[in-house]
C-alpha cells in the first residue's frame, strides 16, 4: 500500500515562489508516474504536472514555463517548484502515484492510485 505525503505549502504574494515536495512510502518510485493535482474552491481537480519514473515530464498549459516537477531517486520524492505565482494558482495542491501510467495517461486523474492529503497553496494579490 503507497502512502504519499505533501509538504511546503503556505502563504505567498502575487509574482513569488513556493516548492511543494511529496514523499512516497511504501513503494519504490521505479515504474508508472506521480503527479500534482490541484483543485480551488467551488472548481473542479485540474491537472498541473506529472513527471514518470524515466523522468520524462508533462504540464498543464496555465503553468508551462512557471513550475517544475522533478523527482529525488534517492529520497524516493518529488517536488513542484511553483515560480511567478498568481492568485488563480491559489488552490489545495494534491499529489498522486500510479504503478502503470504510460505516457498519455500522465495528465488523467483518473489513472493514478494513490492520493495524498493535499496541502494548502495561497497567493495574495
Amino acid at each position: 500500500q503507497a502512502h504519499l505525503v505533501e509538504s511546503g505549502g503556505g502563504l505567498v504574494q502575487d509574482g513569488g515562489s513556493l516548492r511543494l515536495t511529496c514523499a512516497l512510502s511504501g513503494r519504490t518510485f521505479n515504474s508508472g508516474a506521480m503527479g500534482w493535482f490541484r483543485q480551488a474552491p467551488g472548481r473542479e481537480r485540474e491537472f498541473v504536472a506529472a513527471i514518470k519514473y524515466s523522468r520524462s515530464t508533462v504540464y498543464a498549459d496555465s503553468v508551462k514555463g512557471r513550475f517544475t516537477v522533478s523527482r529525488d531517486s534517492a529520497k524516493n520524492t518529488i517536488d513542484l517548484q511553483m515560480n511567478s505565482l498568481r492568485p488563480e494558482d491559489t488552490a489545495v495542491y494534491y499529489c498522486a502515484y500510479g504503478s502503470g501510467i504510460i505516457t498519455s495517461s500522465m495528465s488523467r486523474g483518473s489513472a493514478y492510485n494513490y492520493w495524498g492529503q493535499g496541502t494548502q497553496v495561497t497567493v495574495s494579490s
